[in-house]
């Protein structure tokens, strides 16, 4: 049947799909039809889950920027919750835990490293916290997703975190067991020496193999009882996720590709109860009950230390649309749609992030439970929780299959809903919650995150005054997470030096030609050199070296009221290469680059205590 521009556009609205939006330039974009159709017709076709409670249909939703007396009513989730706001200013380093090698792991960034960089930090240089990456729980088949933004399961940890040593049970292995334990190790812990970039692979297959030896070990009647009192706390979650490894290791990890009687979990989890799989969904449960007992040693490290906050963990904004979250809770998603981002600044072809998206009538049907399960989850790995792209439980940029990032259109969800929910978990939990809120805000979400307690985040090159000038000290936000950097972002140094345009040059990923683009990353860096000088942080006169450059700017961090600094560690050992290059696959080595200096020599976690660099950027930070 035809449905006309106009009728389609009625019901888009009516189902809380905005019909345009403004881009990064400010001028309004008009969202394609087909795009508008393919959205509405999973909207209003979806069957809802049998949750027991009453779908009210669309949420009232916002659909321009007009200002928070427009935001949408609540109807679910704790509509008076507010989340537990940090007493007073501190700072700390952001890490990628996986970059963040030491003497005795294994190739790989661990809990054992994460507990000692923030004991470490805390009484040596006053830290409150250490920000850290998704822990989240990838494939446990090679080849092992670099991606911690692309996970098969953001409710579980990925073992790869493990520090075999720190395992109770490797003090009863026998002295064979040992030698060979050691061996495994002995090629990665070399690894760590070296610039090479992070072997997943291996490091996966190497604790593997040392796990299953480590499985052999009888636990001792406290240790089976508390293995038992962990299965049962988790219940389903833990049961849907050891059947779909179990089931991974045999099939792959896609769980669409599965026989069709694979596909259904309660059918699925009867036929590996039943067969041959069931010790591997034995084994799959038990390693999360020893990296559950590695992430609570490592808080309890931090707040020993005398952080205040500890650890605060990242919620990644999806998950891989055939993992193991995906087919554990098929009925919350939408299906033949992505998430990702319009084009901005930064990514001129926008973004687009292969994850599902949480459908929101669904939802909302469920009272929001399987969000607050989600976030109950990850809340449990630290005293703190940063939620990747805050703006998703407001809208998502859905993009249907086949189109590009540019083609996409923003779904609204029930924001008051969706963020009670958050606030009310953090709460219970006495947890700060951080929200990414970076790129196109609407204008009351910042408003309504703060009445609930959670935290903004603002990030140095992004912040202009209302001349277009570096933003002044007191005009940032209090209630935020203040950094320079991110991941997805060049460290101080390559901007400083112009190496970020060149590197996205060679990849191109430039929109706009090589000259304006290195106009424009000129002019950035000379606005805030004089912006640097003017509150005397750098000589004038004089351009500064790099190190003199991250240092200044971190100070200028410690000139604003906000509550919470990071501090890129990658940045503070002088790092000159991102993390992350969006809008790239294999073109660049994303997510594997180990911490390194300015001339690509590895740095250790037992470098960093004589690293000057990190010291002064740190006294920047603390205001020293």
């Amino acid at each position: 049947m035809h449905v006309d521009n106009g009728e389609l556009r009625a019901r888009a609205s009516a189902l809380g799909v905005s019909v345009s939006y403004c881009d990064w330039h400010g001028r309004e974009v008009t969202v394609p039809d087909d795009t508008l159709a393919a959205i509405v017709t999973v909207l209003e076709d979806t069957v809802l889950a049998d949750t027991g409670l009453e779908d009210t249909g669309p949420a009232d939703t916002v659909l321009e920027d007009t200002g928070a007396e427009n935001a949408p009513l609540a109807r679910g989730g704790a509509p008076d919750a507010v989340a537990p706001v940090p007493a007073g200013r501190s700072w700390g380093f952001a890490v990628q835990l996986y970059s963040l090698r030491s003497r005795d792991s294994w190739g790989h960034g661990d809990l054992r490293d994460l507990a000692d960089l923030a004991s470490w930090s805390a009484r040596e240089l006053g830290a409150g916290f250490v920000l850290i990456n998704p822990l989240h729980a990838a494939e446990p088949v090679p080849p092992v997703s670099a991606s911690p933004y692309l996970p098969m399961s953001r409710r579980w940890v990925s073992p790869l975190y493990l520090r075999i040593e720190d395992i109770p049970e490797y003090a009863d292995l026998s002295y064979p067991e040992r030698v060979r334990v050691s061996q495994i190790s002995q090629p990665l812990r070399a690894a760590s020496r070296t610039r090479e970039l992070i072997d997943r692979n291996a490091v996966w297959a190497a604790k593997r193999e040392a796990l299953e030896i480590l499985r052999k070990v009888p636990l001792s009647d406290m240790r089976q009882a508390a293995f038992d009192a962990f299965r049962a706390e988790h219940g389903r979650s833990l049961a849907d996720w050891a059947a779909w490894c179990a089931l991974a290791e045999v099939h792959g990890p896609d769980y669409r590709t599965w026989p069709a009687r694979l596909r259904d979990p309660r059918t699925a989890e009867t036929e590996v109860l039943r067969g041959d799989l069931a010790a591997q969904a034995e084994f799959h449960t038990w390693v999360q009950w020893l990296v559950a007992a590695q992430v609570t040693a490592a808080q309890a490290a931090a707040r020993s230390a005398g952080m205040a906050i500890g650890v605060i963990a990242d919620l990644a904004i999806g998950g891989h649309p055939g993992g193991a979250d995906a087919w554990a809770g098929q009925e919350f998603l939408a299906r033949g749609f992505t998430v990702g981002a319009p084009p901005d600044a930064f990514n001129q072809r926008g973004q687009d992030w292969g994850l599902p998206p949480l459908h929101p009538r669904a939802l909302a049907a469920a009272g929001y439970r399987p969000l607050a399960d989600l976030v109950n989850a990850n809340l449990a790995l630290g005293g703190g929780l940063r939620i990747d792209h805050v703006m998703g439980l407001s809208r998502l940029w859905w993009i249907p299959q086949g189109k590009p990032p540019a083609e996409g259109a923003y779904v609204y969800y029930d924001a008051p809903g969706t963020l009670g929910t958050l606030a009310a978990a953090a709460a219970a939990a006495g947890a700060v919650v951080v929200g990414e809120d970076l790129g196109t805000v609407e204008p009351w979400l910042r408003e309504a995150l703060a009445a609930r307690g959670i935290l903004g985040t603002q990030l140095l090159w992004f912040e202009r005054g209302w001349s277009d000038e570096p933003l002044a000290p007191q005009w940032w936000r209090e209630n935020s997470l203040v950094t320079v950097s991110t991941h997805d972002l060049p460290p101080a140094a390559a901007f400083l030096s112009g190496s970020q345009v060149t590197d996205r040059l060679l990849l191109g990923l430039l929109t706009r030609s090589e000259e304006e683009e290195r106009a424009e990353s000129d002019r950035t860096v000379g606005d805030w050199i004089g912006a640097l000088a003017g509150q005397g942080l750098l000589p004038a006169g004089r351009r500064p070296t790099a190190d003199e450059f991250t240092v200044a700017l971190y100070a200028y961090l410690a000139k604003t009221p906000a509550r919470l600094i990071g501090v890129n560690l990658a940045e503070a050992v002088g790092e000159v290469r991102s993390q992350n290059m969006p809008g790239t696959c294999d073109e660049y080595p994303n997510w594997k680059l180990p911490l390194c200096g300015p001339d690509g020599e590895p740095v250790l976690l037992e470098d960093l205590a004589g690293h000057a660099l990190v010291r002064a950027v740190a006294r920047a930070a603390a205001g020293g």
